[in-house]
């Protein structure tokens, strides 16, 4: 198998919520619909220590990744997954209605992040976030003749998952395809 990949679009990606807050255990993952974008950037702050009129040792304060999600559609259990809050379902089909409700108190929780595309040798491409958090902004828009855009956007810390301890992301490549287990 080659080590190089051609990465080629998005084909989907899974949320997955952890059910401690300390984020040690994750639930099931869910199906962020009809993704559009994931990226993302590593990102670290330095220090440099300074003396005799030149710089003497950089020194890093720990990796992170700013990253942003983007999706056509909601998921009202995806949403929730990034957002926190509580979501209900009442009546029975077809007059079932579920709503998704946010209070001020809700805090957002940390999730799991993975994204695939497919590759150029028919194998795919995973990238994986442990612990990401929408720290900054988590939008959606409806607008006139437009569909429903959900997007987010935040940051990513390493691991507190068992076997995967400090681990900050993944890249998977996969010589034949394996899809997200949802």
């Amino acid at each position: 198998m080659a080590e190089e990949a051609l990465p080629y679009g998005l084909r989907e990606v899974g949320l997955t919520p952890y059910t401690t807050p300390a984020a040690t255990t994750l639930g099931a993952a869910r199906k962020f619909p009809v993704a559009r974008t994931m990226s993302f950037e590593e990102a670290e702050d330095f220090e440099e220590l300074r003396g005799d009129d030149k710089v003497v040792a950089i020194r890093g304060k720990g990796a992170s990744v700013d990253w942003e999600l983007e999706n056509g559609g909601l998921s009202l259990p995806s949403y929730k997954t990034m957002a926190g809050g509580t979501l209900t379902t009442t009546g029975v089909s077809p007059n079932t209605v579920t709503t998704f409700k946010k209070k001020v108190t809700d805090q957002r929780p940390y999730f799991k992040s993975e994204g695939r595309s497919i590759n150029d040798d028919g194998g795919d491409f995973h990238g994986i976030l442990y612990k990401a958090r929408a720290s900054d902004s988590l939008s959606g828009e409806m607008a006139d003749g437009t569909f429903w855009l959900t997007s987010a956007s935040g940051s990513a810390l390493p691991s507190t998952l068992t076997g995967e301890i400090d681990t900050l992301y993944d890249f998977i490549l996969n010589e034949t395809a394996t899809p997200i287990a949802f």
